[in-house]
């Protein structure tokens, strides 16, 4: 399999000339970058060359070891996602569920408008005040914002938790690090750019306002045992440690994204199971913000419930890019269901523009790897099962397929 892994690289870092988000990182030889710049492959040619590769990758010889076959199956859904990306690119129209199978190897489950509202107004008792619950939930959340001068004491805070937390079950590579920077002007509120060699710079946006849970959503998510740790273990066990080049590129719209998402959303739950997050936020977040302890038993109730309603922007994306909505439409969605802030939904619309369906590997990837892990044995009542189960899937090839 090494030769078509390597030209599955090569191909990817192709495709990179026609779509700057596609290679999310590399950390692969230079020259084949350099190659890849040179010769200016066009499209069409990347997309014939795609599916003659994938036409190549035979079934994996009886019992050959698992993660051998594992690997043959992540190639092979790779490449197709990658030539269904070209094909995009070049002008072939998805719907939203076609667009999520092809390119991630998955579709959401719909929900209907009458399940979110019920769900909304599961929170009416939580909230000070009476009359719409959207304007409500975000006057009651709005106690809740870190003070930007406080921002970087509290992150940094979180981020060394999560990784004490996690490094009590899963040994890091000698010298892992990263480096922490707050940006502006992004459709996102978080991001990790693995660079290689252990190392990964997280972004953090800071156009809207921080709530105070977002500290360690977002240290686990893009750190540990997220995105950071994920990317280490990939490039240790599998680049360095097997030799499969494939390791070295990581291709942002591929099935290894719901993967990625979901057991970066779920590592949220893995550094914190049960009550520990409250705990750990009331005595040592919530002071560091400047926010009062005594509160912040009342606010993890009213998120728990808010958090049922994740799947909620699946549809105003799937109706937006489907055509379905319009983009005021889609907005007024995320408002009443998904309980976003006017501004903050329409920075969700900018995403949903630029990444499309994406947003189904938050959510959905959150449930398969949660799933997965459970199914397998890795249930709260026994951490060190649990984390065994959960460092095996962020060390592995496996991909949404394999998590069902």
């Amino acid at each position: 399999m090494n030769p078509v892994a390597e030209r599955y690289v090569k191909l990817l870092l192709a495709l990179g000339r026609h779509d700057p988000d596609m290679v999310d990182a590399y950390h692969g030889p230079p020259a084949w970058a350099s190659e890849a710049e040179t010769a200016a492959q066009p499209l069409a040619d990347i997309e014939r060359e795609a599916a003659a590769l994938l036409g190549g990758i035979g079934a994996a010889p009886a019992g050959v070891e698992e993660i051998l076959r594992l690997r043959r199956e992540y190639l092979r859904k790779q490449v197709s996602a990658l030539s269904a990306r070209c094909r995009m690119l070049r002008g072939e129209r998805f719907r939203f569920d076609e667009e999520s199978a092809a390119l991630y190897d998955a579709v959401a489950p719909a929900g209907t408008e009458a399940h979110y509202r019920t769900l909304v107004a599961a929170l009416d008792p939580m909230l000070p005040g009476a009359g719409p619950i959207p304007p409500r939930y975000e006057a009651y959340r709005a106690a809740f914002v870190i003070p930007p001068g406080r921002l970087d004491a509290v992150f940094s805070a979180a981020i060394q938790e999560c990784r004490r937390r996690t490094l009590r079950y899963i040994p890091l590579p000698s010298g892992e690090r990263f480096t922490v920077e707050y940006v502006t002007n992004k459709p996102w509120s978080g991001y990790n750019w693995f660079k290689g060699g252990a190392f990964s710079l997280i972004q953090m946006n800071t156009d809207l306002p921080i709530h105070i849970d977002r500290a360690v959503d977002l240290a686990a998510h893009e750190g540990y045992p997220g995105h950071h740790v994920y990317n280490a273990l990939l490039e240790e066990k599998l680049l360095k440690g097997r030799g499969w080049v494939e390791f070295s590129i990581y291709a942002l719209f591929s099935p290894q994204s719901l993967v990625a998402e979901g057991t970066a959303n779920y590592g949220i739950e893995m550094a914190f199971p049960a009550g520990e997050r409250v705990a750990y936020e009331r005595e040592v977040l919530f002071p560091l913000a400047g926010l009062d302890p005594a509160t912040a038993d009342g606010y993890y109730r009213a998120q728990e419930l808010a958090a049922q309603l994740a799947y909620a922007g699946n549809e105003a994306a799937r109706g937006y890019l489907d055509g379905a909505m319009t983009k005021e439409e889609a907005v007024q969605w995320l408002v009443d269901y998904a309980l976003m802030a006017r501004d903050r939904a329409e920075q969700r619309i900018r995403f949903f523009e630029k990444y499309r369906s994406y947003v189904i590997n938050y959510n959905l990837g959150k449930d398969l790897v949660r799933d997965y892990v459970e199914r397998n044995g890795g249930v709260p009542s026994d951490p060190p099962r649990r984390w065994a189960i959960f460092r095996d899937l962020i060390s592995s090839p496996r991909l949404p397929s394999g998590l069902r």
